[in-house]
């Protein structure tokens, strides 16, 4: 992966990102921090709009982490820095600490504290220094990653007894304790930072395990670890980051939420899962939607859904059968419904997947939540270079933004 014509964004070994952070916090509060904690981003591999709909969702932790060296204080200050922001130490008293009083980063981080006072924890004051090398803003969940690493990391500080441990393969030892911290993180989201998101990406960060692919049901919060070993079968999955930057806090994503909860309402029905899982009746549904003066975006909102919980269940029945090419055809129509159904797809998406597949991908989609961020492509792993070649390539020709590439491998929860 030496090509000079791509750019390669690398995930660091867990010790070098551990010491990142803790020069960082020693360098900025002049002592040593109680410990380190990190949590990974994620790509999804399929299952794109579902969690908030109580669908189906497939993703994998990544190898790139957020760290978050943490110590303690004895009063409810909270002193924040990262290597990422260059606006130096931030405060924020926590008896301050509410919805729309803390903005930008710090949100995320503080929403943690905050979500676990409100349900009950005892939680303090803090200091904290953050260094991460998951790529912000591309859609690989790096806003779950920092609550994520401060969520195991205040558990552990403050012996709240919530997240557990990791065992050596890379399993979380209290999923269901973990489970409730991801409903938490996303409350801190939700409500803290603004950002209507569903509650995949804390999931991912929380209770992956590494080497499997996680059947996340957003209904009931179920899991079921999927073995997702790519390398066995001679293949690596891509991640094309366009540098096309998305944010969940802005209009478009509410608006697409909004739709599928109006939707819903209409149709008498809990959430948008029910009408998938009553395959028979999803004609009738969009049938029933169509005639709304709105109707025509209702229907296409509605369709990518129900479709993609059904392509999330044929994605893990190729995985367990080990026909992993035949997933292929899945993420093209995954990226297909994203583009023309949802519409949260752009050109810098369109241009990275139609470029993965011209030179050879068996299957490309976006993932995450769309209007920029990453895309992601079935390769066969001697083609990686080749394939990240031809879509820089086709960036150049149009005169888009140089895009970053990494290869995505199953890694372990946040520890």
């Amino acid at each position: 992966m030496t090509d000079t014509a791509t750019v390669w964004t690398a995930a660091w070994d867990r010790p070098a990102g551990e010491e990142r952070a803790r020069e960082l916090f020693d360098a900025t509060f002049g002592t040593a921090p109680d410990g380190v904690w990190s949590a990974p981003g994620r790509v999804n591999l399929i299952g794109e709009h579902t969690d908030y709909n109580a669908g189906l969702a497939l993703p994998v932790a990544l190898p790139h982490r957020t760290y978050a060296a943490v110590a303690r204080r004895d009063d409810d200050l909270v002193r924040l820095v990262s290597a990422q922001e260059p606006s130096g130490v931030r405060e924020v008293r926590l008896a301050h600490a509410v919805p729309g009083a803390v903005r930008g980063w710090a949100a995320y981080v503080v929403g943690v504290a905050w979500a676990l006072r409100e349900a009950g924890h005892d939680v303090g004051g803090f200091d904290v220094a953050i260094d991460s090398c998951v790529p912000f803003g591309a859609g690989l969940s790096s806003s779950a990653a920092l609550e994520a690493s401060v969520a195991v990391a205040l558990d552990a500080v403050h012996g709240l007894g919530l997240a557990g441990g990791v065992d050596a393969d890379g399993a979380a030892r209290d999923d269901a304790g973990r489970a409730r911290v991801a409903e938490l993180c996303v409350r801190a989201e939700n409500e803290m930072a603004g950002a209507p998101t569903g509650g995949m990406d804390q999931a991912a960060s929380l209770r992956a395990r590494a080497g499997h692919a996680l059947l996340l049901d957003c209904r009931d919060g179920g899991v079921r670890h999927v073995p997702f070993d790519l390398a066995a079968h001679g293949l690596a999955l891509l991640v094309v980051d366009t540098r096309a930057e998305h944010s969940h806090v802005d209009g478009e994503y509410a608006q697409r939420r909004a739709a599928c909860e109006d939707a819903a309402r209409r149709l008498g029905v809990a959430s948008l899962r029910e009408v998938a899982d009553a395959a028979e009746g999803t004609g009738a549904a969009l049938a029933a939607l169509a005639t709304a003066a709105d109707g025509d975006v209702l229907v296409r909102r509605v369709r990518h859904v129900t479709s993609e919980i059904a392509r999330v269940r044929a994605f893990v029945e190729a995985l367990d059968a080990g026909d992993v090419p035949a997933v292929g055809p899945l993420m093209d129509a995954s990226h297909a419904s994203l583009r023309d159904d949802y519409e949260v797809s752009c050109r810098e998406l369109d241009v990275a997947v139609d470029a993965t597949l011209a030179a050879g991908a068996l299957g490309a989609r976006m993932t995450g939540g769309g209007f920029g961020g990453s895309a992601i492509a079935l390769v066969r792993a001697a083609d990686v270079d080749a394939v990240a070649t031809a879509v820089a390539a086709a960036f150049a020709a149009r005169g888009l933004a140089t895009p970053a590439f990494a290869v995505a491998v199953a890694g372990p929860p946040a520890a």
